[in-house]
């Protein structure tokens, strides 16, 4: 089993790649494949070849759209002789079953590794939920002097939730003015 100071897939690495698509935290093909050590083409093939595991609640292929947006924010490359085809995007449950049909002792070992990932945000937003529960009693405990003081914290905390811009297509504002 691979430990997390083995360099073989860090956490924090892998904790950046994990992007927010469709309301769903997902990591892209490619880094999946970079990650267990093998072509993105072999890893869609694998995918393919065993659609019964891979529903769609487990993985979904952007839109063209969603590509663009994606492009035009660094996190795929543009270059010429790149990417042409929407990537697949899988959640926790799709990155699960990927061990399964890749079958290499990399591939249970980076499993593992980006389970921990997943945990670690679960626990993250689950923290700052017990947080805004331990103020509202905080809140009703104490009278008006102190409210000025929890209106700052949740403010300060309010700063850090701020929802991750979510990938996708938004029709534009219309103009309706005569």
């Amino acid at each position: 089993m691979a430990s997390r100071e083995s360099g073989l897939a860090p956490t924090e690495r892998i904790l950046t790649a994990i992007l927010l698509v469709r309301g769903q935290k997902v990591i892209l093909d490619a880094v999946l494949a970079d990650l267990y050590g093998v072509e993105t083409r072999a890893l869609i093939q694998a995918v393919k070849r065993n659609p019964g595991r891979f529903p769609t609640d487990f993985m979904f292929q952007l839109t063209s759209d969603e590509f663009t947006d994606l492009r035009s924010q660094s996190v795929i490359s543009s270059a010429w002789g790149g990417r042409r085809t929407p990537p697949y995007a899988f959640n926790e449950q799709g990155v699960a079953m990927l061990s399964s049909v890749l079958r290499s002792q990399r591939a249970v070992e980076v499993n593992v590794e980006i389970m921990r990932a997943f945990v670690r945000i679960r626990k993250l937003i689950a923290g700052r939920t017990e947080l805004v529960r331990r103020l509202d009693e905080l809140e009703q405990r104490y009278d008006r002097q102190f409210r000025a003081v929890f209106d700052a914290i949740r403010a300060l905390i309010g700063e850090d939730a701020k929802p991750r811009k979510q990938i996708g297509f938004q029709p534009p504002a219309r103009d309706r003015s005569p």
